[in-house]
């Protein structure tokens, strides 16, 4: 034992550790990118669908979806807290915190449905009431009406899938969210247009659908949580029914500057829209194109991101510093390769990418390809930017520190970020690109700001003492 405590050839050395966390980061990681391209999938597959009705009725459902997808990113946001909470019991043995963080995250999702509810049942009125047509307002009404229900076994499916991240098993998260993707495609073929027998249902159909697809998907993981050999004995449903407000409130606490965080990045793409269409249609529709490609690679470093926040946590809550900070750096080291991979991509190949997206006969289509490319180009600086400044902002979560991450994106999304692209776009001249070249800005001086701060987290306490 002391010749293997002096440094016997089998003992680990510093280069060998910090190699051997770069396998967990993406074993537990790529899974969750997975599963996130899998939810896009839903999404795509609903406007698809919907889109064969017509014009108005995919107008109508994407006013409604738009609007539900404000609601539900807080929520998931509020959720988020759930992983560190449950991370750092489980790296101090203490399994009994780790149900309790899990159990108050249910009780989150249902309390936070409650008040949504009765904002959603009047969402013709609020529709109207924000200037949009009256016909719209109603089939939106009518989707909205069946949609709404989806929001708890969406908010229920973040919290088990807390835990299941928790405890390193991402790939059943994606293979239940493939099956919720199955489940909707083939309820949307059959509901929407009453196939097989089935009545014609049209919205409300592809509403059922989506109520089926977040229930099939929830109900896959809480089964595999509930039964699993070596999760059962956790007992995440252990009475349920037993309120834990200390930690109810404390999920509530870190988790809304998580969630006013994701809406003020959400919100930011919003307001690049409303700018580049200040510019026309062509150059807003190859904006459109370039984010849609840029959002698919970003699934990337958001499964990794969940995977740092969950390993930091983990080594935090066992006392391991030198743990904390090889599960960071690691994390932003591979979300580094994999984003450099995708701007090489975009460097390369950017006709290629942005043609997928386009009918290249349509003479207008050669005007939407010049402005895509020109996005691209921007966007392959823009994914290393982004990369970073997620991975930071979840470093940062993973050691419970989520207020002044929350005033870093605000500070960097809409001071940098849209002064930038107001003064770039419009007063330098630079049209679209110089929006796109505010929005990479904006990223870059968060993940700059957050990253910094993980470098000194010792200093500034952030490190919890055991």
């Amino acid at each position: 034992m002391a010749q293997r405590a002096a440094g016997a050839p089998d003992s680990p050395t510093k280069q060998s550790l910090w190699q051997s966390d770069i396998l967990p980061t993406l074993s537990l990681g790529l899974p969750l990118a997975g599963a996130q391209l899998a939810q896009m999938a839903i999404n795509t597959t609903d406007v698809l669908m919907i889109g064969r009705l017509g014009a108005e009725e995919l107008a109508a459902s994407v006013l409604a979806f738009n609007f539900y997808m404000l609601l539900w990113f807080f929520g998931m946001g509020l959720l988020q807290a759930v992983i560190p909470l449950a991370a750092r019991a489980r790296g101090r043995r203490q399994p009994r915190d780790l149900r309790r963080a899990v159990r108050m995250g249910f009780w989150v999702s249902v309390l936070y449905c409650l008040p949504i509810w009765v904002l959603l049942f009047f969402i013709e009125e609020l529709l109207l009431l924000f200037g949009q047509d009256p016909d719209l307002a109603r089939l939106a009404g009518i989707y909205m009406g069946v949609l709404q229900w989806t929001m708890l076994p969406a908010l229920l499916i973040m919290a088990v899938r807390g835990f299941l991240t928790v405890m390193e098993r991402t790939q059943v998260v994606l293979w239940a969210t493939i099956a919720g993707a199955l489940v909707n495609a083939a309820l949307d073929y059959v509901l929407i247009f009453g196939e097989f027998g089935f009545s014609r249902l049209e919205l409300i159909g592809a509403g059922i659908a989506s109520v089926f697809s977040a229930t099939t998907t929830f109900l896959f993981l809480l089964f595999y949580a509930l039964f699993h050999p070596r999760l059962r004995r956790y007992h995440i449903l252990g009475r349920i029914w037993r309120s834990d407000w200390p930690v109810f409130f404390q999920i509530v606490r870190l988790g809304t500057p998580i969630a006013i965080t994701i809406v003020a990045e959400g919100s930011l793409f919003t307001a690049s829209a409303i700018m580049i269409g200040w510019l026309g249609t062509i150059p807003l529709a190859g904006h459109g194109i370039a984010l849609q490609i840029a959002s698919l690679t970003f699934m990337v470093p958001v499964g990794l991101s969940v995977a740092a926040m969950t390993r930091v946590s983990l080594a935090d809550g066992r006392g391991d510093k030198e743990g904390v900070g090889r599960a960071g750096w690691t994390a932003l080291g591979v979300t580094m390769t994999f984003m450099g991979a995708f701007a090489f991509l975009f460097w390369t190949v950017p006709e290629t990418l942005v043609g997928l997206y386009l009918d290249l006969s349509d003479p207008q289509s050669q005007e939407v390809l010049a402005y895509g490319v020109s996005f691209i180009l921007v966007a392959a600086l823009f994914q290393l930017a982004d990369g970073g400044q997620i991975i930071g902002v979840n470093n940062l979560r993973g050691l419970g520190d989520t207020t002044i991450p929350l005033f870093y994106a605000l500070f960097g999304y809409w001071v940098i970020g849209i002064s930038l692209s107001l003064g770039l776009g419009f007063l330098a001249g630079w049209g679209g690109v110089g929006v796109w070249c505010g929005l990479a800005g904006g990223l870059l001086s968060v993940a700059i700001l957050s990253n910094v701060r993980f470098a000194r987290r010792e200093r500034l306490g952030l490190l919890q003492r055991n």
